[in-house]
């Protein structure tokens, strides 16, 4: 009878379950968050010629900075990060600007905390100048067609 030795069976199943979550996670993300639409609009190109990008399709996402909720609609302020291809925000590169992401009705801040990774696809619409402190920052905005809120990773000790 073939038995495995305890010390390799150790590091077997922590495998295993690694990849049936991140297999099981993947098969949850909306299509619209794992397609990528045609074209790669950055964000300092929307910012640099608002007018040329409104209707333009983008799939965007990176960390949460804010929440604000209004009476029908959210705006989340987002970091961005590149995406991989699956559209989950790459939390280890540097940023490439900030964007709003324009949600129909109430999204809990609570549900949607700061540094949560979150992608967005949608449609651009005109930008919003609002400050960072005492810098006045153009915000992209996206009306969000979809949105996934990525789930945290819980860090794995042997």
């Amino acid at each position: 009878m073939f038995s495995m030795p305890d010390h390799k069976f150790k590091y077997l199943l922590p495998a295993c379950i690694i990849v049936t979550v991140t297999a099981g996670c993947a098969s949850n993300v909306p299509e619209l968050i794992r397609k990528s639409p045609a074209g790669n609009i950055e964000i300092s190109e929307v910012q640099k010629n608002p007018e040329g990008f409104i209707g333009s399709s983008v799939r965007w996402g990176g960390n949460i900075v804010a929440v604000d909720n209004f009476k029908t609609h959210t705006l989340v302020e987002i970091l961005g990060r590149p995406l991989s291809e699956s559209g989950e925000p790459d939390e280890s590169a540097k940023a490439s600007g900030r964007f709003l992401a324009k949600v129909s009705g109430f999204l809990d801040p609570e549900e949607y905390p700061k540094g949560r990774l979150l992608s967005v696809t949608g449609k651009l619409s005109v930008n919003i100048r609002k400050p960072v402190g005492e810098y006045l920052y153009d915000y992209p905005v996206i009306e969000a067609e979809a949105r996934y809120l990525w789930p945290e990773v819980e860090p794995y000790y042997p």
